[in-house]
C-alpha cells in the first residue's frame, strides 16, 4: 500500500491547495464569520463500517484524519446502530424513532414509490424551521420521489445517490463481488448476478439528476467540494448550519481516488483511505473558515457485508461465534454484535474533552434528541422516541447510557423490524437468531429460542457461550429483559406511529432521459 498511501498524501495536497484558494478568493470580497452562539453540526454516517476497521488498529496511517478525530475528541467503544441495514438504519438516526414507530423496516428500492412516511419529522426539518442552514451530501436511501426527496425532508440543498451505489451500473465498476460489467446500451432494465447492469447509477443534484451513470472515480471530490460549499455558503449567510454527510465508503463497489494503482487485495484500505480524506477535507473546511464552534460525530449505519470477502470489513472481536459455528456469517443485516456495534467519535473544540473515550451504551437513535437538546430545539410532542439526550456524556464525561437497548431484525431472521434482541447492561438476550450469508456462501437457518439465549459480553465479546439457563444469573437477567422487552413493546402499541409504503414500479426508477438507451446524461463540467 506504499503506491496507495502516496496517492493519498498527493491527493490531499491537491485538496488543501484548491480549499486554500477557495477560502481566499471569497475571503477576498469581504466576507466576514458572523459569531454564532448555538453550535454547527456535522453528521458523517460511513456505510457498511466495521467496528474493527478504525478501533482495533493503532495509527497505522491508513486513516490519519479519523485518528486526529480520536485524538481531538470521545470515541466510544459500545456505539451501536439502530439496525443492521440501510434504509431503517438512516431512518431511525434522523427521526429517533424505531423502525416499529418510524414505518422504516426495511430497504426501499430503485423503483420505490414512497419512502419515509411524510409525518415522520427529521432532525434536519427542526433544525431548518429554527434557522439553520442544511445540507445533506451522500446517500440518502429514504425515497427519492416527489415529497420523499432530501429537499422536502429538511434540506436547503443536497448532492448525492439516491440509495446504495451498488443499485444502479457505471460505466467505469468499482470493486465487488461478484465484478460487474459497465452499463449497457440497453433501455430494459434486469438484475443479472447481483449486479445492476440494466439500471445507471443516478448523481443528484437538488432535485435534478446531473450524471448518470455516474463516476465512481470521482465522487469524493464531487462530495469534498460540496461540503466545502455548504459550509460556506452557512458562513456567509450568518446562519448555524447542519451538513449530514452519508458516505459511499465502505459500501461495494469499492471505489478511490483516480489515479491510485490498486489492486483488489489493497482495495479496501485504499477505499477506507478515500474515506478518510473526504473527512480530512471537511475538517479543514471548518478550521479554515473559523467555525470552532463545531460539532463533528462521525459513526456507522452497520456493520460490515460479510459475504463481499476480501471486499468487506473488520468486526473485530465480536465474531458472533455461537452462530458462525452453525453457519452463516454475523455481521451486517444479523442482531449480533458485528451488524450493528459501529465505530463512533465525537468531535467538538473547547467543549468535548479531547482524547477521551466512553464504554456507555449508546445508539444512533441518540443523535435526533442530543442536537436538538444542544440546538435549543424541541422536537414533535405528539409522539414517543428512542433514544437519549447524551449530553451529558458528550460535555460531563457522564458513562450513563441506555439501560436496555433493542436491536431490530434485519433481514437475516423473523419479521422485519420486530424487536427480538435485547442488550441489557452487559448482557444480551435473543429471541430469535440467524446468520447472513457468509464470505463463500451459506447462510445460519433462522431459530426462535424460548426462553431465550442470553450472553455476557464482558466475559463473552465473541457471543460465543450463552448462560446457563438453570443459573441463578440468568434467572435474574431474565425477568429485567422481560420486563424491558414488554415495555417498549407496550409504548410502541401505544404510540402515535407510521406506516411506509413499500409499492415499487418501474416508473419511479430515477431516469434524466427516458428515451436514452440506460439513462444517460452527464453534466458540463
Amino acid at each position: 500500500m506504499a503506491e496507495a498511501g502516496f496517492g493519498v498524501l498527493l491527493l490531499f495536497c491537491c485538496l488543501f491547495s484548491g480549499l486554500v484558494y477557495y477560502i481566499n478568493s471569497c475571503l477576498e470580497n469581504g466576507d466576514k464569520t458572523k459569531t454564532r452562539e448555538r453550535p454547527n453540526f456535522i453528521i458523517i454516517l460511513a456505510d457498511d463500517i466495521g467496528w474493527g476497521d478504525l478501533w482495533t488498529k493503532q495509527f497505522d496511517g491508513t486513516t490519519p484524519w479519523l485518528n486526529m478525530l480520536k485524538l481531538e475528541g470521545k470515541r466510544f467503544t459500545d456505539f451501536h446502530s439502530p439496525a443492521s441495514t440501510c434504509s431503517p438504519s438512516r431512518a431511525a438516526l434522523l427521526t429517533g424513532r424505531h423502525g416499529l414507530r418510524n414505518g422504516v423496516t426495511h430497504n426501499f428500492a430503485e423503483g420505490s414509490v414512497g419512502g419515509l412516511p411524510l409525518n415522520e419529522t427529521t432532525f434536519a426539518q427542526l433544525l431548518h424551521d429554527a434557522g439553520y442552514y442544511t445540507a445533506m451530501i451522500g446517500k440518502w436511501h429514504l425515497g427519492h420521489n416527489g415529497p420523499y426527496h432530501p429537499i422536502h425532508r429538511g434540506f436547503d440543498y443536497y448532492l448525492g445517490i439516491p440509495y446504495s451505489n451498488d443499485m444502479g451500473c457505471t460505466d467505469k465498476p468499482g470493486f465487488d463481488l461478484p465484478s460487474c460489467f459497465p452499463c449497457e446500451q440497453s433501455k430494459h432494465s434486469r438484475k443479472r448476478g447481483g449486479c445492476h447492469d440494466k439500471i445507471a447509477l443516478p448523481l443528484f443534484e437538488n432535485q435534478t439528476i446531473v450524471e448518470q451513470p455516474l463516476d465512481l472515480w470521482e465522487l469524493t471530490g464531487q462530495y469534498a467540494k460540496a461540503a466545502v460549499r455548504q459550509i460556506l455558503t452557512a458562513r456567509n449567510r450568518g446562519q448555524p448550519f447542519l451538513l449530514y454527510v452519508a458516505l459511499a465508503h465502505m459500501h461495494v463497489p469499492l471505489f478511490h481516488y483516480g489515479f491510485l494503482n490498486v489492486t483488489e487485495k489493497d482495495a479496501y484500505s485504499a477505499s477506507l483511505s478515500d474515506m478518510d480524506s473526504l473527512l480530512g477535507s471537511i475538517k479543514l473546511a471548518t478550521e479554515a473558515f473559523s467555525m470552532e464552534n463545531t460539532l463533528i460525530w462521525f459513526t456507522g449505519d452497520n456493520g460490515p457485508w460479510e459475504q463481499k470477502c476480501q471486499f468487506a470489513g473488520s468486526a473485530g472481536p465480536f465474531v458472533g461465534r455461537w452462530q458462525t459455528s452453525r453457519g452463516g456469517g454475523s455481521s451486517k443485516r444479523t442482531t449480533w454484535e458485528g451488524g450493528h456495534r459501529v465505530p463512533t467519535v465525537v468531535t467538538w473544540p473547547g467543549k468535548i474533552s479531547p482524547n477521551t473515550s466512553s464504554n456507555a451504551l449508546l445508539s444512533g437513535l441518540d443523535i435526533f434528541p442530543t442536537i436538538l437538546t444542544l440546538a435549543g430545539v424541541e422536537p414533535p410532542s405528539d409522539r414517543h422516541y428512542d433514544g437519549l439526550d447524551i449530553t451529558n456524556v458528550l460535555l460531563h464525561d457522564s458513562d450513563s447510557g441506555h439501560k436496555s437497548l433493542m436491536h431490530p431484525n434485519s433481514g437475516a431472521a423473523g419479521q422485519f423490524g420486530d424487536l427480538q434482541t435485547v442488550r441489557l447492561g452487559r448482557h444480551k438476550a435473543f429471541y430469535i437468531t440467524g446468520g447472513a450469508e457468509a464470505c463463500g456462501g451459506g447462510s445460519g437457518k433462522p431459530e426462535l429460542h424460548d426462553p431465550p439465549l442470553i450472553f455476557d459480553l464482558d466475559k463473552d465479546e465473541a457471543e460465543g457461550s450463552p448462560l446457563d439457563p438453570t443459573s441463578e444469573e440468568y434467572q435474574t437477567v431474565l425477568k429485567e429483559v422481560e420486563r424491558e422487552r414488554e415495555a417498549l413493546l407496550w409504548d410502541i402499541a401505544t404510540d402515535n406511529v407510521s406506516t411506509a409504503d413499500y409499492t415499487i414500479t418501474h416508473a419511479a426508477v430515477p431516469c434524466c432521459q427516458p428515451h436514452n438507451p440506460a439513462c444517460r446524461c452527464h453534466r458540463v463540467k
